[in-house]
C-alpha cells in the first residue's frame, strides 16, 4: 500500500513545472496561513495570513497574483492539510477560479 501512495506523490511531483508557484497552506479555524515556493522548493515572498471568509479568499488571491507576476510565473498549485471542516470553504472557491488544489496528509 505504501508503494502505491508513493508512486501517487512522485506523479503529483512531476506535474509541478517551472512556470508552477506551489502554495501551501496551513488551514485552521479563523486564520490560515500561505508559504509559496518555486519548482525547487526555494521561498518566494512573505507568508501570508488570512481569515477565513471571502475577504481573505480575495487577499490569497492577489497575494498569488502579485507573486506571479512578480517572478514570471503563469500556473499555481495549491497544498493544504484536510484539517477538520475548515478547509472545505476555501478549496472550494480556489477550484471555482480554475487552481490546481491538492490535499496533503503529513504522515510521521
Amino acid at each position: 500500500m505504501k508503494f502505491k501512495s508513493q508512486a501517487k506523490q512522485n506523479q503529483l511531483i512531476e506535474k509541478i513545472t517551472a512556470q508552477h508557484l506551489v502554495v501551501g497552506i496551513d488551514i485552521a479555524q479563523q486564520t490560515h496561513v500561505a508559504r509559496a515556493v518555486n519548482f525547487r522548493g526555494i521561498v518566494i515572498g512573505n507568508p501570508l495570513s488570512f481569515s477565513n471568509d471571502e475577504e481573505g479568499f480575495h487577499s490569497l488571491l492577489r497575494w498569488i497574483q502579485s507573486l506571479q507576476t512578480a517572478h514570471a510565473l503563469t500556473a499555481a498549485i495549491i497544498g493544504m492539510e484536510p484539517t477538520g471542516h475548515y478547509w472545505l470553504n476555501l478549496s472550494k472557491w480556489l477550484s471555482n477560479r480554475q487552481f490546481e488544489v491538492v490535499l496533503v496528509n503529513r504522515s510521521i
